[in-house]
């Protein structure tokens, strides 16, 4: 099943807006990053969508300097929890506000630290461009929120914990790899001791889009589209799916460098590409 789905929002907005919203403006300087010790906006930062909790994998920017936080696009879809065919399910409508927070629990949406507009949802584009493989259908989940101007300077694109990313991880990853992520569900309510995970890649399915993984605790609703790295501290997936059978409490991973490659031919986001983490990746406990 899915981890986490955000409330229903309005009809899957038209063409007229996602162009406008996409659109590149001028040139810009490349943007400066806030110290990754006391950045606000960050991989692994909660992230709101209509009520609904996930969290952020990795920074993005686009050739006009404009500044991103991804995450799954099923933490944008208008489906049931158990909808997993991005392919069949609406998407709430690119300019859906988003919010980062910290501290987010059961009983509060914690403290809101920044906020953006979801400018790309792999969900909305299949829709738009008609995808009929199934793999891509099934995996293809990843989004990406726009951060507002006013927020921009408190991002650092390291994740917590880890370091890195390094780069886009390329291969995939094979059986008995280790992998790193940091998720954070509002269910720990603030444990921040089980926010970083390690475990190991159970190889490839879905014709190369989903890695299935076992981590050191597993990712639970909330941590959807949390990042994960490769064992040398690439970018390889996105946090998607949490297993019942037939392996009880392990995750599925869409492949990122396939899902930034659809996003790339398909969102409109001219240069869009990954950032690479201002700290050093280090895999030691």
């Amino acid at each position: 099943m899915r981890l986490l789905r955000p409330l229903a929002a309005s009809a899957s907005a038209g063409l007229a807006v996602a162009a406008a919203l996409l659109a590149p403006g001028p040139a810009q300087a490349a943007p400066s990053w806030a110290p990754a010790d006391s950045a606000d906006i960050h991989p692994g930062v909660q992230m709101y969508t209509d009520g609904a909790q996930c969290t952020g994998n990795f920074v993005f920017t686009d050739a006009a300097s404009n500044v991103y936080v991804g995450y799954a696009a099923h933490c944008a879809g208008e489906g049931e929890a158990t909808d997993t065919d991005g392919c069949q399910v609406d998407s709430a409508p690119l300019g859906t506000r988003v919010t980062f927070a910290e501290g987010g629990s059961l009983v509060s949406e914690g403290t809101e630290v920044g906020s953006g507009t979801l400018a790309y949802s792999s969900w909305e584009a299949m829709g738009r461009v008609g995808t009929t493989d199934a793999d891509t259908c099934a995996y293809n989940d990843f989004a990406l929120v726009k951060v507002d101007a006013a927020d921009a300077g408190k991002v650092n694109p390291s994740v917590p914990f880890w370091g890195g990313p390094t780069g886009v991880d390329t291969d995939g990853t094979t059986a008995g790899e280790r992998v790193f992520s940091f998720g954070n569900s509002s269910l720990r309510g603030g444990l921040e001791v089980l926010s970083p995970k390690t475990g190991a890649s159970l190889g490839t399915e879905g014709g190369g889009w989903t890695h299935p993984v076992y981590t050191v605790t597993p990712g639970v609703p909330g941590d959807s589209g949390s990042g994960f790295l490769s064992s040398g501290g690439q970018a390889v997936g996105t946090l998607s799916t949490l297993a019942l059978a037939p392996l009880p409490a392990s995750n599925g991973v869409g492949d990122l460098a396939r899902e930034l490659a659809f996003a790339q031919q398909h969102s409109g986001i001219a240069g869009l590409q990954l950032v690479p983490g201002t700290e050093p990746f280090d895999p030691v406990l």
